[in-house]
């Protein structure tokens, strides 16, 4: 962070002593001085009036046509599961105990990761998981998929008035369900998009991959003008419960549940007065160089053939050394200088007087107003937030989603989001930072302006209950 704090300030502190000095000079020359450096300007001869004004032109031009395009986002849709799908905490024991693989130890081990998740009883799981015996099939992902992105698509459709023949780049993630055709293609056939839509399908990148996914389509609206882009976020669990005994692949069961989003982006400067955000910043990284981190989210077989996911006992520490890689390069894009200065001096503090001094965090509250850490656990938004000293209204947001909603992946910050809308919270002006995590492994971060006063939808995910929140969990 410190390098970062030196290259994005040098040309402001190579240039500012020479203004100074500039500054000082005009101010200190006499009127007879002045008089005459303005006699000297009147007597220039044409041709170089004409040279200076059409390479001053020529500047102009080329430092408007280099600034990258705006992206908008002009609104968002969450996913509500059905009341049919809802699996509270008492069947979700009983749903447990009635599976013949299950070791009545791993109905216990799953019953206390449950109580201490920070999960709610209004989570959904699909019927596909529901069903004893669980029979998993290609037939039960692709319907739930149908029922998740139709769902969030129409709704979105309505919301800004754009028909599906209109999108020119669709972004699809999903990691754990990856079909042929894909799932992109899927939504072109649904919705007849047109032949030249400019689709892309995003698999096996985990829970931080709705941030990746924006990161696509934003860095598409910057070759492609005056185009709109929708992104789908979800995750497909119908395939996916784990029926073995490995404990370290038990939790996922307890953790994640049914969710996904749409969101529309424009590029279009008309769009402008309607968005309700503009995207400001995207940062991405990636730790899958280091094995462990590589391997602390990972999928695959235990010892008698079963597929889950594991999750590592390391996997809180990992996600604070990735969160911390993040935030070096985030933050001098946001921090105001103060805080840079004060994380600079403690950086040098450590090289050249006490190597055991512990480093300055930065006081992050005073470049966002709002926090949308991905929902993946009690545990996860917890360490995050001692990362990040952040207070316990900064984190509402994510802990009354997972209350809610449960872990949905990478679609859990655009819930967050919605949460802080539907609350009343949002001001124009005001910056949200939303923070992936996810296999790999991964931190991503994209940082939103809001651009104007943004009222409470009545059908929203949250309109039927945001008056219960905040609850103690």
């Amino acid at each position: 962070m410190a390098k970062t704090l030196l290259s994005n300030n040098l040309l402001i502190m190579i240039l500012l002593p020479t203004l100074l000095v500039a500054v000082f000079k005009v101010l200190s020359l006499t009127p007879g001085e002045v008089h005459k450096l303005s006699s000297e300007l009147q007597n220039l001869d044409a041709f170089y009036v004409l040279l200076y004004s059409s390479l001053l032109t020529f500047l102009a031009t080329a430092y408007f046509m280099s600034r990258p395009r705006p992206v908008y986002l002009i609104d968002f849709s969450c996913f509500k599961p059905p009341e049919s799908y809802r699996f509270p905490f008492s069947r979700f024991m009983k749903h447990s105990s009635l599976i013949a693989d299950f070791h009545p130890s791993s109905v216990e081990f799953q019953r206390k990761i449950l109580e201490r998740s920070g999960l709610g009883d209004d989570t959904s799981l699909p019927s596909a998981q529901q069903e004893i015996p669980y029979s998993p099939s290609m037939a039960a992902s692709t319907a739930e998929f149908d029922l998740v992105s139709s769902s969030v698509l129409d709704s979105l459709f309505k919301k800004t008035r754009i028909s599906p023949r209109d999108v020119d780049i669709l972004v699809v993630n999903c990691s754990l369900f990856s079909p042929t055709p894909s799932l992109s293609a899927m939504i072109v056939n649904k919705y007849k998009m047109r032949s030249d839509v400019r689709s892309f399908n995003l698999s096996g990148m985990g829970c931080s991959a709705g941030v990746i996914a924006v990161g696509l389509a934003s860095d598409q609206l910057q070759v492609h003008g005056g185009a709109y882009a929708v992104v789908v976020t979800t995750e497909i669990l119908s395939q996916h419960w784990y029926t073995g005994n490995r404990r370290s692949m038990l939790m996922a069961n307890c953790l994640f549940r049914m969710g996904g989003a749409a969101v529309l982006l424009s590029n279009k400067r008309r769009d402008a007065w309607r968005a309700k955000y503009e995207l400001m910043h995207l940062v991405r990284t990636h730790k899958g160089a280091d094995d462990e981190s590589y391997k602390c989210v990972f999928q695959g077989e235990d010892d008698h053939g079963k597929v889950g996911i594991s999750l590592s006992k390391n996997l809180m520490a990992i996600a604070g050394r990735a969160l911390k890689a993040n935030i070096t390069t985030i933050g001098p894009l946001v921090l105001p200088f103060s805080e840079q200065i004060l994380f600079f001096l403690s950086v040098v503090a450590r090289k050249l007087i006490n190597p055991k001094q512990r480093p300055y965090v930065p006081d992050f509250t005073k470049a966002f107003d709002h926090f949308c850490i991905h929902a993946g656990g009690r545990a996860v938004i917890e360490e995050l937030a001692k990362n990040l000293r952040l207070g316990e209204e900064h984190v509402e947001p994510s802990r009354m989603a997972l209350h809610r909603f449960g872990n949905t992946s990478s679609s859990s910050p655009w819930y967050e989001l919605g949460y802080v809308e539907a609350k009343g919270k949002m001001r124009k002006g005001d910056r949200v930072w939303q923070i992936g995590l996810g296999s790999g492994f991964k931190c991503n971060s994209a940082v939103w302006k809001c651009r104007r006063r943004v009222e409470k939808e009545a059908d929203g995910v949250w309109a039927d209950c945001i008056d219960r929140y905040p609850v103690k969990v």
